[in-house]
């Protein structure tokens, strides 16, 4: 008896144990586990990612914000979130960070739930 396996889509790529797909979506789920250590909340529900843009296929670019434009921790963070992309998803090459303060944070940027943790209602 012979079976056929059918043909998978290209989107149904294989990405080793342990790893998400490398998609814009996972990006911004993985940069859940870098949080602000000022703060003690992840920079996603704080509000400080921007945008998120994959280059080339493997290329993440990340522009966020800080708290404030001389926040003391930005190099910390940008490298923590270098390794947390580069650690969690598939196929990552160049990660890049950038800051832009424009336009500037403030709390109404964060989530409910970032909010609540941090008492402000």
């Amino acid at each position: 008896m012979v079976y056929t396996i059918p043909a998978t889509e290209a989107t149904d790529a294989v990405v080793p144990a342990g790893k998400l797909e490398l998609t814009v979506d996972n990006a911004r789920d993985v940069l859940k586990q870098v949080d602000d250590p000022e703060l003690g909340v992840n920079i996603v529900d704080l509000g400080l990612i921007y945008e998120i843009h994959i280059r080339d296929e493997k290329n993440v670019q990340v522009i966020m914000t800080l708290t404030t434009p001389f926040c003391p921790v930005g190099p910390s963070i940008k490298q923590q979130i270098s390794q947390v992309i580069s650690r969690e998803l598939d196929g990552v090459g160049k990660v890049d960070v950038q800051f832009t303060f424009n336009p500037p944070w403030d709390k109404d940027m964060m989530s409910e739930d970032a909010k609540a943790e941090l008492g402000i209602f």
